[in-house]
């Protein structure tokens, strides 16, 4: 068990074994103290087969989850990945590395912007607009002036 200065559990590693028949499993339980603001403390405990990584980095990853299952989420979501054109592995990777960069690429361009976008709209605006030649850090922040001015000059 591992203490804080204060006396108080921080982690508790606990190894255990499931047996059924004559097969073993060996399996280790980590449980920590989940304190965040304005709700009580909880206690989490993790059932993972890892033994090599420590415990810390264990309750971390468990920790970021919400993060990663966003990610997953938002790339479902604005990037389907039903279809992949080649069926090698190779293509594949490919494609799954292009869809994490454009959402890299995405994410980047939101944030540097001073009018707020949501991810989807974001998404869908940027498909329409690809082929355009414009400053798309200007058009984001202001479609509508340049929209005007894109429909003037297509009617010219």
């Amino acid at each position: 068990m591992h203490q804080t200065p204060q006396g108080l559990m921080e982690y508790r590693e606990q190894v255990v074994v499931f047996r059924k028949d004559r097969i073993n499993h060996v399996a280790r339980i980590i449980t920590y103290v989940d304190i965040k603001k304005g709700k009580e403390p909880k206690l989490i405990s993790l059932l993972t087969n890892d033994f090599d990584m420590p415990l810390e980095t264990i309750v971390a990853i468990y920790c970021r989850r919400w993060q990663i299952e966003s990610l997953f989420k938002q790339i479902k979501q604005n990037f389907p990945l039903k279809y992949f054109y080649g069926e090698s592995a190779n293509a594949i990777k490919i494609r799954i590395w292009v869809t994490l960069i454009a959402n890299l690429l995405l994410s980047v361009l939101q944030s540097k912007l001073n009018r707020r976008w949501s991810f989807l709209g974001l998404a869908t605006i940027i498909r329409i607009i690809l082929m355009y030649y414009l400053n798309l850090e200007k058009f984001l922040n202001q479609p509508d002036a340049d929209l005007k001015i894109m429909l003037a000059n297509a009617s010219e």
